[in-house]
Order: structure tokens, then sequence, then C-alpha cells
């Protein structure tokens, strides 16, 4: 798959940037306490999900406050039905569903509308399987998430929480993103980016025929984030997805504000890892003339 050029989202089309000091809400959802209260219609849902072929393989995992989330997302119109899985990970699972009326309205304005494929990616962060520890070494020194303790289920919550934040600034600083729609508890509803059988494909995936096109935006979003006060801290070309003629870049769950401890460390690493895969395509990039642009704005 070749491709030549890419488009860069406009900066006129997007809102400030959010506050550094935003707060993130990370008590009790709707969904722990349905879980807690187990009426007969949430048995029913739980029941009718855990028998469903896309789901059976995590029904060991997922505990009831998770069925839970999923069935307040149906209740509240951010999914109509569910899909299969788009992608799966030890930490969380994606899987493409219908979205209702509520999650449409959240689309961009050039996403399809009402009436037409709808289609959104749930993403789901499995409690007994994710791995605290290193989600713990990017949630700590993150002034939105002082306090958090270490019941590894909260972790999570504020680790699903931290990435809707993270989409939503991203997004509304001119980083293309995938779209954040809805989050409860471990269960994140966003934009879907192709469908299962025609996945966006990762920039490590195809062939890049005008690579220095493809780093001037990469790199510029590498700035923006920067601007609106976040390091991705894990980026490369695995997290870079190709969407039409657009690259977009996922996965910020991880994603740092510039007043944590390590930012410097994680944004060192990310011009590394992306400058890295450039001079595979034959530039000449050096890392540390990436790093400046980003924290130079762009001088």
């Amino acid at each position: 798959m070749a491709v030549t050029e890419f488009d860069l989202v406009d900066t006129d089309d997007v809102d400030s940037p959010g506050d550094e000091w935003e707060e993130v809400d990370v008590s009790d959802t709707d969904a722990d306490r349905i879980a807690r209260k187990r009426d007969r219609e949430f048995d029913q849902f739980r029941e009718r999900i855990k028998d469903a072929d896309q789901f059976k393989v995590e029904a060991s995992v997922f505990d009831d406050a998770t069925f839970a989330a999923l069935y307040k997302l149906v209740q509240d119109g951010y999914i109509d039905a569910f899909g299969g899985p788009i992608s799966t990970g030890k930490e969380a699972n994606v899987y493409q569903a219908l979205g209702g009326a509520t999650a449409v309205e959240h689309l961009p304005e050039d996403s399809p509308r009402p009436g037409e494929n709808r289609e959104v990616a749930v993403k789901v962060y499995r409690i007994n399987a994710s791995d605290f520890r290193d989600m713990r070494g990017y949630l700590d020194g993150d002034p939105r998430f002082e306090g958090i303790g270490q019941d590894k289920g909260e972790v999570v919550k504020a680790w699903v929480r931290k990435e809707f934040a993270n989409l939503s600034r991203a997004r509304a600083a001119g980083v293309r993103v995938p779209t954040p729609i809805a989050v409860e508890r471990n269960v994140l509803v966003m934009e879907l980016l192709g469908l299962a059988d025609d996945r966006a494909k990762r920039l490590g995936e195809v062939h890049v025929e005008n690579p220095e096109t493809a780093y001037e935006v990469v790199r510029e979003y590498m700035r923006r984030l920067h601007d609106a006060g976040l390091v991705h801290g894990d980026l490369s070309e695995y997290n870079i997805l190709l969407h039409g003629s657009e690259l977009v870049v996922i996965d910020l769950g991880q994603a740092v504000t510039v007043h944590h401890p390590n930012s410097r460390e994680f944004l060192e690493r990310d011009c590394h890892n992306v400058a890295a895969f450039f001079r595979r395509q034959g530039m000449d990039v050096r890392d540390d003339d990436l790093f400046e642009f980003v924290v130079g704005g762009g001088e």
C-alpha cells in the first residue's frame, strides 16, 4: 500500500487545549452501582453478553461491573449492538459495535450519520489482566491523579478516564486522534477507524512513498501535543495509523502532562522512536533536532 500525501488537521477548526489541571473523576460510576444492585434486567443482559461468541473467551476475566458498564452504555444510547473483536491485547480488547443515537451525535462531521453505517470502537480494559505496575508508572506524578490508591480496579478505571481526557485534549489541540465518545468505568467508546475486515493500517505496516511529508505531519502532531501540555510516552510507527490520507495518533492512555517527573524522558524516547523509523525510510533525521522542534514550538 503506497501513500504519497498526508492531510494535516487544520488548527483553525479546533478549540483551545484543555486546562492542565482539569479534574478527572475516578469515583464509583453508575456501572458500579448497577453491578451492586443486580436487578433482573441487568442479569439478563449480563447472561446474553457472556454467551455471545465475541465475549465468551473474556467471561472469566470481565467482572460484573464491566458487564454493567456495557449495559449502561447501551441504556444511554452509545451502543446499539456488539460486533466482533478488532484487536486483542494483554490489557484491553477493542470491539466493533453499532453506535446508538447518542454516539452518532459525538462523531466527526465527516463520519457516517444516522441511517448510514455508524460503527464505533469499544475498548474494554480487563481489570484482572491489566499490567498494574506499568500503569502506575504513568499515573504516579500526574497531578490529575494525585491520591489514587493501590487498588488495581481503581488504577484501571483511572487509566481509562485518563485516556478519554487525553484524547479530548489532543483533539482540541488539532491532533488527529480517534474521537472519544463516552467512558464508563473500564470501557471506552470512540470513533472506529476502518472495520474489522478492513482496519486502518499502522504506519509501520505500509510502504511510505513520501516519508518527508509523513514526518512533517508526525512531528507537527508531537509539537501540538506538547503545546497542549501532553507527551505521548509510547509513540512509534505502531501507534500511528494510516486512515485514508490521514495519519492518526492512537493509544493515548499512557500520555502524561508536561509536569510529570518523567515527561522529558518519555518525550526523548518518543523522539528516538519516531526519528529511528524515518531514518529507516532513508531520511536524515536526528533525535535531538526532533526534540528541539517539539519543545521549541516548531522553531
